[in-house]
């Protein structure tokens, strides 16, 4: 029995990088940076509502600290947010199928 080793080769050489993605890929990180400015302003503004408003969105005062004080200036706050709020809602789900 032989054993043959057969090889294709296929022309898939990596094509050279257009301007348009050497852009891209350079400004990804100051859209990331300025997104999560943005949203640190947002959440900074969050502070303005009373206690209620913020109930009805989900959240709680405490939160919106949470978020402001965990994260670092680079980072994103509104992911902390974003959890607490699914994590309140999960409970509320689970607390009406026990009640």
């Amino acid at each position: 029995m032989r054993m043959i080793d057969q090889t294709v080769e296929l022309d898939c050489a990596k094509q050279p990088a257009t301007f348009s993605q050497r852009l891209g890929g350079t400004l990804m990180p100051l859209t990331a940076l300025f997104r999560a400015f943005r949203n640190r302003r947002a959440i900074n503004g969050l502070n303005d509502l009373d206690d209620n408003q913020l109930r009805d969105i989900g959240l709680t005062r405490a939160d919106v600290t949470a978020a402001l004080l965990t994260s670092t200036f680079f980072e994103d706050p509104s992911a902390h947010l974003t959890n607490s709020a699914r994590r309140r809602w999960r409970l509320a789900i689970f607390r009406s199928y026990v009640d």
